[in-house]
């Protein structure tokens, strides 16, 4: 049995994903209106968990830093991870978590987020075992990628309040792929 001071923490930030197929290791990654989805194989002992700010694939074409953003990106990243390690499609399960709306100002990005992430798993087969989505406040999440446990812990308001100023940044431009070819 693993206890939890055993556990190799990897923290996932926003436009991340890590794929793990370590036992004693559990994503972590704190979410305002963003989603995580877990997606695990429980046959071939992988798992793990991606974290997008907006739904879809927005309306300009992605390039770079910018993709990473997006749910669509994001998504097709881990289950190609997952497949990577060993992972067969027809056997995974996912739990989603996040898409609060903590700012109640603004549009609901946090429903959208949750909505797409339902929506794109259903679309590829993948069923939702568990989700916990909406709500007003953050959440802190925990998820063991090969057992599929999942923990969450609610922000306070002010915890909410500095997750929402870090989901408001700009995401960091990305180094552009070198193009120029130079000839000897």
């Amino acid at each position: 049995m693993i206890t939890e001071g055993a556990a190799r923490r990897v923290h996932i930030i926003q436009g991340e994903y890590k794929v793990l197929s370590d036992p004693d290791a559990v994503l972590t990654t704190i979410l305002g209106s963003c989603v995580a989805a877990c997606l695990r194989d429980p046959v071939a002992g992988v798992g793990g968990m991606n974290h997008f700010l907006l739904p879809g694939t927005g309306n300009t074409p992605m390039t770079g830093g910018d993709a990473t953003r997006y749910g669509v990106h994001l998504m097709e990243l881990l289950i190609n991870g997952l497949l990577k390690k060993g992972a067969r499609r027809d056997r995974l399960e996912a739990k989603i978590f996040g898409g609060a709306k903590t700012i109640s100002t603004f549009s609901n990005v946090g429903e959208q987020n949750a909505a797409f992430a339902v929506q794109f798993l259903r679309d590829e087969g993948i069923p939702v075992v568990s989700s916990s989505t909406g709500g007003d406040h953050g959440r802190k999440i925990e998820y063991w990628p090969v057992s599929g446990r999942a923990r969450q812990y609610p922000l306070t308001g002010a915890e909410t309040q500095r997750t929402v100023a870090l989901e408001q940044r700009p995401a960091a431009p990305q180094k552009p792929a070198e193009t120029s070819i130079e000839f000897f």
